[in-house]
């Protein structure tokens, strides 16, 4: 392709995919976790929007790749896509910021005012007068029971060891991309992905420890709530990036990526260094302070 010109693809039927099947997925979920008349149906609208992202996600995987393969990517239309890949993780930091500002506000302000503090002092003696603001609260009714915190000096540390890791081992395989060094790239890839893998298995049996042996769930009040969302996205995060990391391996074996022209493998590194940083950043908010 021309320098001078712009690939546009004549057909893209996968925004349209990838949109009902986000709408499939957030439905279902919604009617499962709030118990309405649709409950029944909720597990199967979840399951069929998740499968239809899937198929989304792989299915525009593909196309990008036989068209960038194909030599119809040039250097604008490479520049247009870390543009799109900048402004994608600035949306996912604004994303991450609303839930963790959700966390400061109910932590500092809505549970001191429950508790007595400032105005909320008539409120506390008229409403809630054995409430006691202590963090972490399951709120003045006792929403959900009581509840222990996951330790943070346990599988959460543990997972920030592994994470960080993957954050070398992903900057490792970039050296080696870099290097032409195809045998290391392979090799810090996959580890990259074992990694990512590793992570929400430990993810998983925290959640199952949570629910049978401490009572923390996402009924728990404000702290439940507020514990299982953030982590929760983060972990679909983690899942979403381990995905890629998978399918940018695969391509890695195929030979596809050259030290001057890698964008894709660049994109996912992006991604999975913010997934890095946020959980850092959660690991200290939700876990240690």
């Amino acid at each position: 392709m021309a320098q001078g010109s712009y690939y546009v693809p004549h057909q893209a039927r996968w925004p349209i995919v990838g949109s009902v099947g986000l709408f499939l997925m957030v439905s279902g979920f919604a009617n499962w976790m709030n118990g309405t008349s649709s409950a029944v149906a909720g597990p199967w609208l979840a399951i069929a929007g998740a499968a239809t992202v899937i198929l989304m996600m792989f299915g525009w995987f593909a196309d990008v790749i036989r068209e960038s393969e194909g030599g119809l990517y040039n250097n604008k239309v490479e520049a247009s896509f870390r543009q799109g890949m900048i402004w994608f993780i600035f949306s996912e930091v604004m994303f991450f910021g609303a839930f963790f500002g959700a966390l400061f506000y109910a932590r500092m302000f809505a549970v001191p005012w429950l508790g007595g503090s400032g105005t909320g002092a008539m409120t506390n003696e008229l409403l809630y007068p054995g409430f006691q603001a202590a963090w972490p609260t399951n709120g003045p009714a006792n929403v959900g029971g009581a509840f222990q915190t996951v330790p943070a000096f346990d599988v959460p540390l543990l997972n920030t060891l592994i994470l960080l890791t993957s954050g070398w081992t992903i900057t490792m395989a970039h050296w080696a991309l870099k290097k032409m060094k195809r045998g290391a790239l392979v090799f810090w890839m996959l580890a990259t992905v074992a990694l990512g893998a590793l992570f929400l298995f430990y993810q998983v049996e925290e959640y199952i420890h949570a629910y049978q042996d401490l009572g923390l769930t996402l009924g728990s009040g404000i702290y439940g709530s507020t514990f299982f969302m953030l982590t929760g996205f983060h972990g679909m995060h983690v899942t979403v990036g381990t995905i890629m990391l998978l399918v940018i391996a695969f391509r890695c074996m195929a030979g596809h990526f050259k030290p001057d022209h890698h964008f894709g493998f660049e994109a996912v590194a992006w991604y999975w260094h913010f997934v890095d940083v946020v959980w850092l950043v959660l690991f200290m908010f939700v876990y240690v302070i």
